[in-house]
């Protein structure tokens, strides 16, 4: 899987993959998992960063396409730019 250096260089499904394999820690490797952790809390710029995954709110959806929706949404509400077309 190819990290980008920005939530906009991704597109949707790129980022969602991204998701999935932090959720189901889809690597034998705990440090290319801390990888895909740090790149995803940094490109989401979203103030609860991996919390989002492994610490969710109450009443969040947890899965993987919750995650996702929460931060495009999130996004939005702040200015941020959204996925690569």
């Amino acid at each position: 899987m190819e990290l980008k250096d920005k939530y906009e260089d991704y597109t949707e499904s790129e980022f969602l993959d991204l998701i999935l394999n932090i959720c189901d820690a889809n690597t034998e490797s705990e440090a290319l998992h801390n990888i895909w952790v740090r790149n995803f809390t940094k490109v989401i710029e979203h103030p609860d960063g991996s919390d989002l995954i492994y610490y969710p709110d109450a009443g969040a959806d947890e899965s993987p396409e919750g995650i996702l929706q929460t931060v495009k949404k999130w996004r939005a509400e702040n200015g941020k730019p959204g996925f690569k077309a």
